[in-house]
């Protein structure tokens, strides 16, 4: 077992599915944070079976919608003063701005890049997202963040 020293005022982001925590560490900036935090990857689960968890030793503004798109099975736990003061489930957003690439070679935010990538949700139990302008279609949670090289 690891053990990492309790947080005090932080987050803990919990369920996230295994493997997928290091593009959640990410895409948060945490891997250039100048706090302490914790990602912890394929973590016992008695419900999945192997699970991440990231730790944040600070509290920071989340996209929570954004997580949700990351995977809905995401909780977020809010520390204060050592115990846990909200817990908060994750769900798939309605829209997403601004995070993902759009795959299609020929959309207008591949060549004018003053034009935001923006999704919308068009079929909730498989997950997947439309661009809005160009109409590609893009499964949640399998896709490159915005900004990934």
């Amino acid at each position: 077992m690891i053990n990492v020293a309790e947080i005090k005022n932080g987050l803990v982001i919990d369920h996230i599915q295994a493997g997928t925590g290091w593009k959640v560490f990410k895409w948060l900036g945490l891997d250039k944070g100048n706090f302490a935090s914790a990602l912890i990857m394929n973590a016992t689960s008695q419900k999945s079976g192997k699970k991440d968890i990231i730790k944040v030793d600070n509290l920071i503004n989340i996209d929570y919608s954004v997580l949700g798109f990351f995977d809905a099975n995401i909780t977020v736990n809010v520390i204060q003063d050592g115990k846990i003061a909200r817990k908060i489930k994750m769900a798939l957003p309605d829209k997403v701005e601004g995070v993902i690439k759009c795959k299609n070679p020929r959309c207008i935010t591949m060549t004018e890049h003053y034009v935001p990538q923006d999704f919308r949700l068009v079929d909730k139990e498989k997950k997947v997202y439309r661009c809005v302008y160009c109409d590609t279609l893009i499964k949640a949670g399998a896709v490159e963040m915005y900004g990934e090289e």
